[in-house]
């Protein structure tokens, strides 16, 4: 299974199983941002982290410890 990074993109995340919850969960808005689809293939995790303030470290664990 491929490991994410801070520069994997959400196109990426949201293809891989559970990566919507994980990040829904963590509160990362783009999931649910109409406007997101538009750039989804050029926006990675770590951007979105930084921006909005989010714990990139956590979501990352929480995404490679997919089974």
């Amino acid at each position: 299974m491929k490991k994410f990074t801070e520069k994997s993109t959400l196109k990426e995340i949201l293809k891989s199983k559970n990566g919507d919850e994980i990040l829904a969960k963590n509160g990362v808005p783009c999931v649910s941002c109409p406007m997101a689809k538009f750039e989804i293939e050029r926006l990675k995790i770590g951007q979105v982290c930084e921006i909005y303030g989010l714990n990139i470290k956590k979501i990352i664990e929480e995404l490679n410890s997919q089974k």
